[in-house]
């Protein structure tokens, strides 16, 4: 982990400039914040005094994501229900990332030659665009490559992660291009918590799948092939799935199945720290889109990949 010296500094709300994008002239104009609630979006102070998004769908659905670390921390359906889950030791005060919802990893998944999971959890993304469709929100929200970054990762880089809040879904699409002169690669993920009760939560959908389980040794994954058709969490379970189907099925454990549909996330992570995280481990699971092998991009070329989490 970086010091914290070199971690971004927290944009003040007032500093924040909401901008909705012309999609016929391509010029991106002004929105007062008195005029984006109107199409479910709301710029407002979170935890630790951190800029928050509020989207707010017709049917009422809410989302919040975090500009530090363009985190998504919650997921609520019209019943009030929140699907994900932010850990009770989570911090938010801009100087660590957000533990819980869905952070992302980039430029690196796990631990690696730079920071764990990357940089991008870890800086503020801003506000490119947002709209709404018949009364169903999206927001895009952008990173670049700037001293922070370069003095892990030398590389000039664009990421776009667009979020739209549906009846009944939650849907993400990230672009990552590559800005700069010279070759870059990278791998990437959806760290996503789920809200669960751990002794009923189960994943279908991932038999036959290579594996590499990570319990006992993290450093030393063992190779396999997954035999169940149903996968629960008796204890610590790290493992990742190589070239998984693009939809997984998470039954929660508290009467919610999800559906996990991805375009370009060839993998799937599980994880759940048992008691290495005995005040919280019961309470959640993670379920995560990955791409665990390294992505290369030429100059000028970008990478997408979507993830739409829906629920019966």
């Amino acid at each position: 982990m970086a010091t914290n010296s070199m971690v971004a500094s927290v944009m003040p709300i007032t500093s924040i400039n909401l901008r909705r994008r012309n999609r016929s002239t391509g010029l991106t104009l002004s929105c007062s914040q008195q005029e984006a609630p109107s199409l479910g979006v709301q710029l407002t102070e979170g935890e630790g005094k951190l800029p928050k998004v509020l989207l707010k769908s017709a049917n009422g659905c809410e989302a919040e994501i975090y500009l530090f670390g363009g985190c998504i921390t919650s997921w609520k359906v019209a019943s009030g229900k929140d699907l994900l889950f932010v850990r009770p030791d989570a911090k938010f005060d801009g100087k660590k990332p957000i533990s819980g919802g869905i952070p992302h990893c980039f430029p690196q998944f796990g631990p690696g030659t730079i920071q764990q999971h990357g940089f991008a959890r870890n800086v503020n993304w801003s506000i490119a665009d947002f709209s709404n469709v018949k009364g169903n929100p999206t927001i895009t929200l952008e990173l670049r490559d700037g001293p922070y970054s370069r003095s892990m990762w030398d590389f000039s880089f664009q990421a776009l992660y667009r979020v739209t809040l549906n009846p009944k879904s939650l849907s993400t699409e990230l672009t990552i291009k590559n800005t700069d002169t010279k070759p870059f690669s990278f791998n990437s993920a959806l760290h996503t918590y789920f809200r669960g009760s751990i002794t009923g939560a189960s994943v279908k959908a991932l038999k036959g799948c290579k594996t590499l389980n990570k319990d006992p040794d993290p450093n030393n994954p063992v190779e396999g092939i997954e035999e169940r058709d149903v996968i629960t969490f008796p204890g610590y379970v790290e493992c990742i799935y190589l070239n998984a189907p693009n939809e997984v099925e998470l039954y929660n454990g508290l009467g919610d199945t999800i559906f996990l549909k991805n375009t370009n996330w060839s993998d799937c992570v599980l994880w759940n720290p048992h008691l290495q995280m005995e005040h919280c481990y019961k309470d959640f699971v993670c379920v995560e889109n990955a791409k665990i092998g390294k992505v290369q991009l030429e100059p000028e070329q970008s990478w997408v990949a979507e993830q739409h989490l829906s629920i019966s």
